[in-house]
């Protein structure tokens, strides 16, 4: 399967992305355009609050291209790395989600909905992972402390004392 083309009838997911042009400095510009009376004024805080998401993103997404991958990878442990490219994907494939609605396309029907699942999955068995390195290991020596000063050990005064008494007992 590794070699095999996919069917001609199966477009990639990202075909759809690489064709919008627009830029979200374009979409606020044109969000700006639009006055107030051409939407309902019961959205706008929806609006607002959307600007400011996309102006987040953008500087996000500023700062995370403002540094080379390689550099970056090499600054990470494995794991960390693995969650770094998972996080990426998922935004990326969320942002198309995003995408596609904004499109009048249902995106729960879209092959992004399956690849948005198969990051989950992995998402889940790198946090399965990163507990497990997380768990509390056992210290040996720590353990065979706790156990000797927690069990009761009698002194040699004790043994000396309660032999005389167990002598009166008897008698």
């Amino acid at each position: 399967m590794a070699g095999s083309a996919p069917p001609t009838e199966q477009r990639c997911i990202y075909d759809e992305w690489r064709s919008w042009e627009p830029s979200s400095l374009e979409i606020m510009e044109m969000a700006e355009d639009i006055s107030a009376e051409e939407y309902p004024t019961e959205i706008h805080d929806y609006l607002a609050t959307f600007e400011n998401s996309l102006t987040s993103v953008d500087e996000m997404l500023k700062t995370m291209m403002s540094v080379s991958r390689s550099e970056l990878l090499q600054k990470l442990e494995p794991l960390e790395q693995a969650k770094l490219d998972l996080v990426s994907a998922y935004t990326l494939n969320s942002m198309f989600w995003v995408y596609l609605a904004t499109q009048g396309i249902n995106p729960k029907e879209h092959p992004v909905k399956q690849e948005l699942e198969r990051i989950r999955t992995y998402m889940n068995k790198v946090k399965e992972i990163a507990d497990k390195k997380k768990a509390s290991k056992l210290d040996k020596g720590a353990a065979s402390r706790f156990v000797r000063n927690a069990l009761w050990e009698p002194n040699p005064e004790n043994d000396q004392t309660s032999a005389k008494a167990k002598k009166r007992k008897m008698n």
